[in-house]
C-alpha cells in the first residue's frame, strides 16, 4: 500500500500500543466516558459478574469481559444511557485462607487472634491487596463505570444481605435443620457443590459379609469403598424385583464388629446387576443412602467429629482415629472375622475440597437453609413464558432440570469472614432474627418478659447468598432510589455455564421475590476457552494461556477480536496464539490503510457537509455501498449476540473490501489528473475509514481511538461516544456494485490463472473478449485502466471472432478471455512440472490418509500429532486440487 511521500503524515508508522493504550484508556475515565447518566437516553445494563476479591485476571475472565464490552461499547454509541456496573464478591473461604496462611507464616491462628481482630486483618489486605483485576481489566479496555464499583461487604451490601434474610425468615422460607452437607474437615464449614472438585482416584471395593439373623452360615455380601462408613450402618438395601433377595426383605442381619441389627429394605436403589446387588445403607454420611433412609425412615447415626475423627457412637477401639487410620483397622479386623469376601481394584471419582485438598466428608450438621422450592417456581415461569431467556437456547433445558429438582438452600457457613447470620439465640436456643442486635434483643426481651442474654450465630452465609442480590443491590436497594428506578432490570446477564444454578437461577429468584421482576431478559452463556487442541487448560497440563501476556506481546486490540472472532455460539473456543498474532497482523493492515488515506491528503480540507449519496463515480458508489451493508450486518449479529458474524464482517470489509480492492482501485484517481474524480475519492476513502472506525471500535476501542483523534484535529467527540453510524438503504445501488464486483471477478481470476500457469509477475499479457454482451461491454469501457493495472495486461480487445489457440481462458459470466500465452511460457514444461508435483501430492496424501486410517497409531497418537496429520491432508488435498484445475486449463489451451 503505497504512500505519497509528498504530504506530511499524521499517523506514525506503527502504532505503539503499549505506549497509547494507558493514555487513552486515562483519557476516556478523566472525560466521564464510562459513566452512566451521561445521556438523556433510554437505560441499557449490564451487571458484571463480581470476580473474587482474591483473584486474578484469566483467560476466561478476558472472554467475559470483552464480550460485556462490546455490548457496551455498541449501545453507548447508539445512544443508550448505559450502565455496565462493577464490583467484586468478598469469596469468603478463597479471602479466609489468604489471611488464614499470611498468620500461618507469623506463627499465629486465627483462633488466638479472635474474630474481630481477624476480620481487621481481613479488611487491611483488602485494601492493601485486593481487587488487582480491577487493574487488569483496565488493561484489556473494559469500559464499566469505576465511580460505580461495589464490594458485597460494603455496608450497603451488608443492610441489603440482612434485609433479605430477615425477610426470607418471616416468610418462612428461611430456617435451621440437621441435614447432610458437604463438610470440608480441614476448613471445617460446609461448602457447596461448586466448591467440591470430583477427581479420579485409585481405591478398592472391600466386599464384606453380614451374617443373616436366624440363618447360620447364609450372608448377605455388600461392597464398599469406604469401609469406615460401615459402622454407621442402619440397613441393606436390595432391589423389589431382585428374586435372591426377595425371602430376605424385612428380616434382620447383624452388624460385624458394632452387633447393631440392620434390616433389609426394598429400593430401587439397589442396582441387581452391579455388584451383589445389595447396598449398605449409612444415611449420615452418604447422600444417596440419605435418601433411602428418608424413604424407609430410618435412623441417622453419625460416626463422625467435625474434622474427620471418629466419635463416641463407634466401638471403643476405634474412637478418635482417623477416618483413613479407621479404614485400614476395620478392613483388618473384618479379615481377622472371616467376614472379607474379595478385595477388588478400582478407579471411582472422590469428592475434594477445591480450596483446602481434602476428601469432602458427607456430613450430618445443623444449618440454616432456604427453601428454594417455592422460590423456584416463579424463576421457573419466567423463563417458560419467555420473560427471560438464554442463548444459545439449550441452555434453558439445563436450568429447567436444575429448577424441577431443586433442593433446599444450605446457606450457612463455619467462617468468619462473610455476612455473619443476624440470628441471636436466647439462653434456651429461641431463636431470634432481625436486622440488628438491638432488635433482636427486644423481641428476646418480648418473648421472655425480662432483660435475658443472647448470643449472635457465629457462622456466615454462603457467598452465592449475597451475590444473588447483585442485580439490584448494588442500585441501592433495600432503598428505592433513582438507578434502582432507572436502571432496574437490568438487559443481559453475560456468564459462563458452570454457575447458571449457583448464580443465575438465584439472581432470578431474588429478583422476583423482592422486585417482583426479571433481574435480565436475557442470560448469554458463552464458551469455555480451551487449548488450541482443545484440551481444557490446567497448570498441572502447562496449557494454561495468560491473557496479559498475549495483551503485552500483541495488544489488548488483538486480543479482544480473537476473542469475539472465536465466540460462536454453543462451541468452545480453541485458543491459539497465532490468531492473536493474526489479528494484530488485522490492527496493523487497518493502521496502514488509515496512513494510506492520511499521507494521500483524504483528511485534508474535510468537507464537514460531505454527503456520500451525491458521489458520482461507480467505485465511490460501490464501497459506500459496502460499507453500509457491512455496517447492518454487524448491527444484526451484536443484536442477536452473533460476536463472530459481527467480527467475520467488519474483517472481511475492512481487510477485503477496503484495503485489498477500494485502495487499489482509486490508486489511479488518486495520482490522476482529473481533480473533480480525485476530490470525490478523497472524500468517500476519509468518509469510509471514519465508518470502519466506528464500526470496529467496539472490538477495537485503542487503536480506532488513537486513528480517529490523530486523522482530524476538528473532532467534536472522542470515538468511544461518537454515533453508531445509521444510513439510508438507497446508498446501497445495484448497478456500481455490479459494476465493481465484476471487475473484482475477472482481476482475481486472471491472477489466479496466472499463478497457476506460473506466468512471471512482470509480464504484461494481451486479452481478447469474446462474446460479451453489451452491459459487459460497458463495465469494460469503464474500467478498462484500472483492469490493465491490476491484471498486469497490455492490452484489451473486445470482439466475437473464432477464439485463438494456445491461449489461457478465463470465463466471467458470458464472456470468455483469453490470454495466448505461447510466448510467455512453455507449455510443455509446464504440465511436466505440475505434473510431477501432484505426483509427489498423491504420495504424501496416501501416506497421511494410511496413518489416518490405521486404528493402531489413532490409538497411540497424541492428540496434537492427530490434528496435525489431519491438518496436513486437508491441505495437501487443497494443493493438489489447484493443480489439477491448472492442468485442465493448460490442456483446454491445446485445443
Amino acid at each position: 500500500m503505497s504512500e505519497n511521500p509528498e504530504t506530511a503524515a499524521r499517523l506514525g508508522k506503527m502504532f505503539d500500543c503499549h505506549g497509547a493504550e494507558t493514555r487513552i484508556y486515562d483519557r476516556w475515565e478523566a472525560r466521564g466516558a464510562f459513566k452512566a447518566g451521561r445521556v438523556d437516553g433510554k437505560a441499557y445494563t449490564i451487571v458484571l459478574p463480581p470476580p473474587n476479591v482474591t483473584g486474578s485476571l484469566h483467560i476466561g475472565h478476558a472472554l467475559n469481559h470483552t464480550l460485556q464490552d462490546i455490548l457496551i461499547r455498541f449501545e453507548r454509541m447508539r445512544g443508550r444511557d448505559v450502565l455496565w456496573q462493577p464490583g467484586m464478591d468478598h469469596a469468603g473461604i478463597a479471602t479466609q485462607m489468604v489471611v488464614e496462611r499470611q498468620l500461618d507464616a507469623e506463627g499465629i491462628s486465627r483462633h488466638e487472634l479472635g474474630r474481630e481482630k481477624f476480620i481487621e486483618r481481613v479488611w487491611q489486605w483488602k485494601e492493601k491487596s485486593g481487587g488487582i483485576i480491577f487493574n487488569q481489566m483496565r488493561r484489556l479496555g473494559q469500559s464499566c463505570d469505576w465511580s460505580r464499583a461495589r464490594f458485597t461487604m460494603d455496608d450497603g451490601f451488608v443492610r441489603a444481605v440482612q434485609q433479605k434474610f430477615v425477610e426470607l425468615h418471616r416468610a418462612g422460607l428461611i430456617y435451621k435443620a440437621k441435614r447432610l452437607v458437604n463438610w470440608d474437615p480441614k476448613l471445617l464449614t460446609a461448602i457447596s457443590d461448586l466448591e467440591v472438585e470430583q477427581r479420579e482416584v485409585n481405591g478398592h471395593y472391600w466386599h464384606f459379609k453380614y451374617p443373616v439373623d436366624g440363618e447360620e452360615g447364609r450372608y448377605l455380601t455388600v461392597a464398599t469403598t469406604r469401609p469406615e462408613t460401615m459402622l454407621g450402618d442402619v440397613a441393606v438395601a436390595v432391589h423389589p424385583d431382585d428374586k435372591r433377595y426377595q425371602d430376605l426383605i424385612g428380616k434382620t442381619l447383624t452388624l460385624p464388629i458394632v452387633g447393631r441389627k440392620l434390616i433389609v429394605v426394598a429400593d430401587s436403589h439397589a442396582d441387581p446387576e452391579k455388584g451383589s446387588g445389595a447396598v449398605k445403607i449409612t444415611p449420615a454420611h452418604d447422600f444417596d443412602d440419605n435418601m433411602v433412609g428418608k424413604r424407609h425412615n430410618l435412623e441417622l447415626i453419625n460416626i463422625l467429629t467435625d474434622d474427620a475423627r471418629l466419635n463416641d457412637t463407634v466401638p471403643k477401639q476405634y474412637r478418635g482415629m482417623d477416618r483413613f487410620e479407621a479404614r485400614t483397622a476395620i478392613v483388618a479386623e473384618m479379615t481377622t472375622l472371616g467376614l472379607l469376601d474379595k478385595v477388588e481394584e478400582t478407579v471411582h471419582m472422590v469428592p475434594f475440597g477445591d480450596r483446602s485438598g481434602v476428601v469432602i466428608e458427607p456430613y450430618l450438621t445443623d444449618q440454616w437453609y432456604v427453601d428454594v422450592e417455592v422460590m423456584a417456581k416463579n424463576a421457573l415461569a419466567a423463563v417458560e413464558d419467555g420473560r427471560t431467556g438464554f442463548i444459545p437456547e439449550n441452555w434453558q433445558k439445563t436450568y429447567y432440570e436444575w429448577m424441577r429438582n431443586i433442593e433446599p438452600w444450605c446457606v450457612s457457613r463455619q467462617l468468619w469472614w462473610g455476612h455473619q447470620i443476624p440470628a441471636w439465640y436466647g439462653p434456651d436456643g429461641k431463636i431470634f432474627v432481625a436486622n440488628t442486635e438491638e432488635e433482636a434483643q427486644a423481641q428476646a426481651d418480648a418473648h421472655y418478659g425480662d432483660v435475658r442474654i443472647i448470643s449472635r450465630d457465629p457462622d456466615v452465609l454462603d457467598t452465592w447468598f449475597s451475590s444473588a442480590l447483585w442485580p439490584f443491590a448494588t442500585l441501592g436497594w433495600p432503598d428505592d432510589t433513582p438507578e434502582l428506578k432507572k436502571y432496574y432490570p437490568t438487559n443481559v446477564l453475560v456468564t459462563g455455564f458452570d454457575i447458571i444454578f449457583f448464580w443465575v437461577a438465584r439472581m432470578m429468584m431474588d429478583g422476583l421475590h423482592f422486585r417482583d421482576e426479571v433481574p435480565f431478559d436475557t442470560v448469554y452463556v458463552h464458551a469455555l476457552v480451551r487449548d488450541e487442541h482443545g484440551a481444557k487448560m490446567s497448570k498441572s497440563k502447562g496449557n494454561v494461556i495468560d491473557p496479559l501476556e498475549l495483551a503485552d506481546k500483541y495488544g489488548a486490540d488483538a486480543l479482544r477480536f480473537t476473542l469475539a472472532a472465536m465466540e460462536a455460539q454453543g462451541r468452545d473456543i480453541k485458543m491459539s496464539e497465532k490468531r492473536v498474532e493474526g489479528y494484530r497482523n488485522f490492527s496493523t493492515k487497518l493502521w496502514n490503510a488509515a496512513r494510506f488515506c492520511d499521507m494521500n491528503g483524504c483528511f485534508d480540507d474535510i468537507d464537514a457537509d460531505f454527503d456520500p449519496a451525491t458521489v458520482s463515480l461507480a467505485v465511490n458508489q460501490w464501497i459506500i455501498g459496502e460499507m453500509v451493508k457491512a455496517t447492518a450486518e454487524v448491527t444484526r449479529a451484536l443484536e442477536a449476540f452473533r460476536y463472530n458474524e459481527a467480527t467475520a464482517a467488519i474483517y472481511h470489509f475492512t481487510w477485503g473490501t477496503f484495503c485489498d480492492w477500494y485502495v487499489e482501485l482509486i490508486k489511479p484517481l488518486f495520482y490522476g489528473e482529473d481533480d473533480r474524480a480525485k476530490r470525490e475519492s478523497r472524500a468517500t476513502a476519509a468518509w469510509v475509514m471514519d465508518q470502519i472506525l466506528k464500526v470496529l471500535h467496539p472490538f477495537m476501542p485503542f487503536i480506532t481511538e488513537e486513528i480517529w483523534g490523530c486523522l482530524r484535529d476538528d473532532r467534536k467527540t472522542d470515538l468511544i461516544i461518537a454515533d453508531w453510524p445509521r444510513y439510508d438503504a438507497s446508498l446501497v445501488k445495484q448497478q456500481p456494485a455490479a459494476e465493481i464486483a465484476w471487475v473484482i471477478r475477472l482481476i482475481s481470476d486472471i491472477r489466479t490463472a496466472r499463478a497457476e500457469m506460473n506466468v512471471p509477475a512482470a509480464a504484461k499479457l494481451e486479452m481478447r473478449v469474446v462474446g460479451a454482451n453489451a452491459v459487459t461491454r460497458g463495465f469494460l469501457g469503464n474500467q478498462a485502466d484500472v483492469i490493465k493495472r491490476l491484471a498486469r495486461l497490455e492490452t484489451i480487445t473486445v470482439d466475437d471472432g473464432a477464439p485463438p489457440k494456445g491461449a489461457l481462458q478465463v470465463v466471467v459470466g458470458e464472456a470468455t478471455c483469453f490470454l495466448p500465452l505461447a510466448d510467455v511460457i512453455d507449455i510443455a514444461a509446464e504440465q511436466a512440472r505440475l505434473n510431477k508435483t501432484l505426483d509427489k501430492l498423491a504420495r504424501e496424501i496416501s501416506g497421511l490418509s494410511g496413518r489416518l486410517n490405521n486404528q493402531a497409531f489413532m490409538a497411540k497418537a497424541p492428540e496434537k500429532v492427530v490434528a496435525d496429520n489431519r491438518r496436513n491432508l486437508e491441505q495437501a488435498e487443497q494443493k493438489a486440487a489447484k493443480i489439477k484445475q491448472g492442468l485442465d486449463r493448460l490442456e483446454a489451451m491445446e485445443h
